[in-house]
């Protein structure tokens, strides 16, 4: 199998707003590929482009943009398999992070990896999440 594009509809209220930057920073939101599809990391951003400012308000639109791209490819939380996500202040935000993460992912649980960083691609960014989910035959 080779890879492809995960085709977005025109007019996807998620992402329309999105698609000058795919073009612009070369990269694709999500890739079906071996029977996996992988996104690519999802920030906490509402479809006009801006941030909350709370790490709550933020994990819950990346995890809407993952479901979301979940969606479009007839998938949804409980495919995936492996996921990772990026905290800026992860000593002061994790447990917010989790009250969210709680109300979206569901057991069976996929392999989860919590990363700290000290920034992400916006100042104003809290949390990145990127995820792997397995393909349905």
């Amino acid at each position: 199998m080779t890879s492809e594009i995960l085709q977005i509809p025109e007019g996807n209220e998620m992402f329309e707003g999105y698609r000058a930057a795919f073009e612009k920073y070369g990269f694709s939101p999500a890739v079906k590929s071996k029977g996996f599809l992988f996104i690519s990391g999802q920030i906490g951003a509402r479809p006009d482009g801006t941030a909350p400012e709370d790490v709550a308000g933020q994990t819950e639109w990346a995890l809407k943009r993952i479901e979301e791209l979940l969606r479009i490819a007839g998938l949804d939380f409980t495919d995936l398999v492996d996921v990772v996500s990026y905290h800026v202040d992860i000593e002061n935000t994790l447990a917010e992070f989790m009250d969210v993460k709680q109300r979206f992912i569901k057991s069976p649980f996929p392999a989860w990896s919590i990363i700290g960083t000290s920034g992400l691609s916006r100042p104003e960014l809290k949390v990145e999440i990127r995820a792997v989910a397995a393909l349905r035959d």
